[in-house]
């Protein structure tokens, strides 16, 4: 190589000396922030899409969302499927409509953020399962495109694991794992089903508990039976007394989604029954320093779950006609938790808790919803805005390893001074503990002032071994204000 050549950063062409300056630069703040920012980009989540699309404009809703995340979520497929509301018809077409008004804003997306996918690449994603509903799908002899790129796609040289989000019916799903099962060998398909990660909006028809059933391995998180009002995913669209509803409302869809902001807002449909619930399925895949897909436990901003086998006896049939049934194993579902906001102060300390603490599995979702609203609204900016007239989200960097060891009853240090922010904005720091997401569940207190960037953190008195989870909350104060975090998990070991 040339060492006069010109260097390509961020998009914009530097020369010689400026080139490797920068270079450097860049290097030294990747060693600094390896340890969460550059593994989350490295590590992007693979995923494959099954939406029955055309059942309600929420999955048209969805895709507009999932597709200003598709240069940090690695789509797969996007698969047209059935489900109890819509039984003899697949779409496809309804999701290449979306891709090309995607594709028209795909160049100035690009001026933000590198990696996005062109449309012709995402549309040969697109497949279609068969237009018939649930288990009249799955046997022999029923295989369709959108079954056979599933296990084209775990067949592939790829360790990662394979995120199966499902927006409908599973039916497809459940033919694929069908013939894995006939066509491999017990080993083969135990490697293939092992990288399987699944997470259905409830059941929406009767191959998830199909699927369950038969695959007692397989990972999935699901809110089981059709009952939706009780469910976790429906906390992105429920209204909440005592807190402010405003970013899930018609008000703010419009003006920040929908108009204004170029052909993909344009394609952004009104809300009919609930916005975006599928969205949940994709939301803890995009990386932001809080997300971790492989632990439900440790919640996100797609919600929170825990391992278990659901007592029948507290679930209710909804009315969609999907059978209701006990589960036969444990899986990942609903988990409840209780949360007391930080609100803002207007004189002195900038932040202080609210009075009221909110409590149930759907808070473990909506508790995020501000800021991953915030965070859509600023991509849907990019889609129109040049990069100096857009907001771009925050860097958390902690100044020591994101898991550490303490002693019981010992003080230690949090520290994020080396946080910065690439748009120059100032930035707001808030540290918390997180006890659901730990094995130590009583609440840990912050010494001092929540809102600075290093605190002081006295252990408890333990008689034996527990984590403990701190979430550090980054923003900045840009339009619409973005937030990032980096976790902390400190483990704690009697004396």
């Amino acid at each position: 190589m040339k060492t006069n050549s010109l260097e390509q950063i961020g998009g914009t062409t530097l020369t010689d000396s400026t080139g490797r300056v920068i270079v450097l630069l860049l290097a030294f703040w990747g060693i600094l922030c390896s340890q969460t920012v550059l593994a989350e980009i490295q590590h992007k989540n693979r995923v494959i899409i099954l939406s029955d699309i055309e059942a309600d404009p929420d999955d048209t809703q969805s895709f507009v969302r999932l597709f200003l995340y598709s240069n940090q979520i690695d789509l797969k497929g996007l698969v047209a499927t059935t489900s109890c509301w819509h039984k003899s018809q697949v779409n496809p077409e309804s999701i290449k409509k979306v891709i090309e008004a995607y594709g028209k804003v795909q160049p100035n997306l690009s001026k933000h953020e590198a990696g996005f996918p062109t449309a012709e690449a995402l549309l040969k994603l697109v497949k279609k399962g068969l237009p018939v509903y649930g288990m009249q799908g799955v046997g022999d002899g029923k295989d369709s495109d959108g079954s056979d790129w599933i296990i084209k796609t775990l067949e592939e040289e790829d360790e990662r694991p394979l995120w199966i989000s499902v927006w409908g019916g599973a039916n497809t799903l459940a033919q694929a794992l069908y013939t894995i099962e006939r066509t491999k060998s017990k080993e083969e398909a135990q490697k293939l089903i092992a990288k399987l990660r699944v997470y259905t909006i409830s059941d929406q028809d009767d191959s998830g508990i199909w699927i369950r059933n038969n695959f007692p391995d397989l990972f999935f998180i699901v809110s089981p039976g059709d009952y939706y009002a009780n469910a976790t995913w429906t906390g992105i669209n429920t209204y909440v007394e005592g807190i402010n509803n405003e970013s899930i409302s018609n008000s703010w869809i419009a003006r920040n989604i929908q108009q204004s902001h170029g052909p993909l807002g344009a394609a952004y449909p009104d809300v009919a029954w609930g916005v975006e619930g599928d969205t949940p399925s994709f939301l803890s895949l995009i990386p932001n320093g809080l997300n971790v897909p492989e632990h439900p436990e440790w919640g996100g901003w797609g919600g929170r779950y825990e391992l278990s086998k659901p007592d029948f006896s507290t679930l209710q049939q909804g009315n969609s006609g999907v059978p209701f049934e006990p589960e036969t194993r444990e899986i990942w579902t609903d988990a409840v938790e209780s949360y007391k906001p930080y609100i803002p102060s207007e004189h002195g300390r900038a932040v202080k808790t609210d009075t009221t603490t909110f409590t149930g599995n759907k808070v473990s979702l909506w508790r995020w919803r501000d800021d991953f609203q915030n965070d859509f609204a600023a991509r849907m900016d990019w889609c129109t805005k040049s990069y100096e007239g857009a907001n771009h989200p925050p860097v958390p960097i902690l100044s020591h390893p994101g898991q550490i060891r303490v002693k019981s009853g010992e003080g230690f240090g949090l520290d994020a001074f080396d946080s910065f922010d690439p748009d120059g904005d100032n930035l707001s720091f808030l540290w918390f503990n997180y006890p659901e997401a730990g094995t130590y569940k009583k609440e840990i207190k912050i010494g001092g002032a929540e809102n600075v960037h290093s605190v002081y953190i006295v252990a408890p008195v333990v008689e034996k071994e527990v984590t403990a989870h701190f979430i550090l909350k980054v923003t900045d104060k840009g339009e619409p204000q973005l937030s990032r975090y980096r976790r902390v998990i400190v483990t704690i070991s009697p004396k």
